[in-house]
């Protein structure tokens, strides 16, 4: 699992990750993940296109920080994940917790106000 982090529009971070979100890949971007979304009040954008695979250990990590984010007053979406990774989010309750869309501007929209 591979973790890219950048800064878009001056004040969304987005967070791209690239593997599978299963024990070894969640074990592998942990640390820097919590870090960059549960450690201060941000906007974060989570690029799931590059997510082939999301085990529970994943989802946990994913609720966690988003959680922590919105204790901060910071908010994280979900963007663009593969078909059978929404289908998980979805069938799994995670993307009624956490806001996912397909599209960019709305993914931005849903960040709006977080500063």
């Amino acid at each position: 699992m591979q973790l890219e982090s950048e800064l878009l529009d001056e004040h969304i971070m987005k967070i791209t990750l690239d593997g599978r979100l299963d024990i070894e890949g969640t074990q592998a971007i942990d640390m820097k993940f919590t870090a960059l979304t549960a450690t201060q009040k941000a906007a974060i954008l989570v690029d799931m296109s590059k997510v082939s695979f999301l085990a529970s250990i994943g989802m946990r990590t994913l609720l966690s920080c988003a959680k922590a984010a919105s204790a901060r007053g910071g908010k994280m979406v979900l963007f663009n994940p593969q078909p059978m990774v929404k289908d998980v989010l979805e069938t799994s309750g995670v993307a009624s917790l956490i806001p996912m869309t397909d599209d960019l501007a709305a993914a931005k929209e849903l960040l709006a106000g977080v500063d």
